[in-house]
């Protein structure tokens, strides 16, 4: 079992523009010796938007909320709607509206401008609105690719049954977002070897997850409280589990050794307390997993590159015109 190794979310909520209220649990420009992008690679940056009500927008024609047109190079944005809807619109033609459950995979590549606002449906009538926004690194060998947009609807996404581990009864279920559930595929495409899982438990049980034990993993409590590895863990925290370990390929396996030896697992429990009568209501998390990319990160603000003298270049080029270029 992949153990737990600190469990983080002391973090003071901010406003991103004004439509994104978020904790950002964790940020590659963090000085952390204990939790900073090496512990995270390929993850830079998670921005958990708690679940807010926001009022009808009177202006939501003229003025949506949300944040107007800015630049990103170097990595990727994946956002996760769970409640309410998101424009987005960027200078290579991605344009779309997610509304629960869908998933905007934005790869910025060499240079790309967008913007992020509340649809005008939901900037008119208002509502709950929660959503996950993350930042998924690329390698030297991909920093310059094209930029290209993923428009994921909840219903092309691969969804596998959750059961419990004593009696096989399905108590949730995950949508694989990318990477690999045991033989089920998903739907996003990755330039490293990531995993995230949308994963609701409804209904009480226990249930195990395998992931790669060669990757950083991360798991976010999106909405709910359960247990982790038997430990507790609320809406709004992310854990941090213990650092990657590397097999012996020189071993031969039979395949059901191989898978064993291959991955770890991490235990969720969802309990339902003797004095609720009614059903439990449903826990939502954010599986993250990933092969480490392992080279060297210099960021600042939106621009995400390998050296110091890549960031200043790429200031140059977007304050002279060339950016993207």
């Amino acid at each position: 079992m992949r153990s737990i190794k600190h469990i983080h979310g002391d973090k003071a909520p901010h406003w991103v523009g004004d439509g994104f209220y978020v904790k950002t649990l964790f940020n590659h420009l963090d000085n952390d010796p204990y939790f900073n992008h090496r512990h995270t690679d390929p993850f830079l940056l998670l921005d958990y938007g708690q679940p807010t009500n926001f009022a009808s927008n009177p202006n939501f024609e003229t003025q949506p909320h949300g944040v107007g047109q800015h630049p990103h190079k170097g990595f990727e944005t994946v956002t996760i709607a769970y409640s309410g809807e998101i424009s987005h619109a960027d200078s290579a033609g991605g344009y779309d509206v997610i509304q629960q459950g869908d998933v905007q995979w934005m790869t910025a590549g060499r240079g790309i401008m967008h913007e992020e606002f509340h649809s005008p449906a939901f900037g008119q009538s208002g509502g709950d609105f929660s959503m996950v926004q993350l930042w998924v690194n690329l390698p030297s060998a991909h920093k310059l690719t094209d930029p290209k947009y993923q428009t994921l609807k909840r219903h092309d996404l691969p969804i596998v049954n959750l059961t419990d581990s004593e009696n096989g009864r399905a108590i949730g279920k995950a949508a694989i977002i990318a990477g690999e559930w045991q033989s089920t595929m998903g739907a996003a495409s990755t330039f490293t070897p990531i995993n995230m899982w949308d994963i609701e438990l409804n209904s009480a049980g226990s249930t195990t997850l395998q992931v790669p034990n060669s990757h950083n993993v991360l798991l976010l409590v999106q909405e709910g409280t359960l247990l982790i590895n038997a430990t507790p863990v609320s809406a709004g925290h992310l854990v941090q589990f213990a650092a990657p370990t590397d097999t012996d390929s020189d071993i031969n396996f039979t395949n059901a050794q191989a898978v064993a030896q291959a991955s770890d697992s991490i235990e969720l429990t969802y309990t339902k307390s003797s004095d609720d009568e009614h059903a439990p209501t449903p826990v939502k998390l954010l599986l993250l997993s990933g092969e480490p990319i392992g080279e060297p990160v210099a960021g600042y603000g939106p621009f995400v590159m390998n050296t110091q003298a890549e960031l200043k270049q790429t200031f140059r080029d977007y304050q002279t015109g060339n950016f993207g270029k």
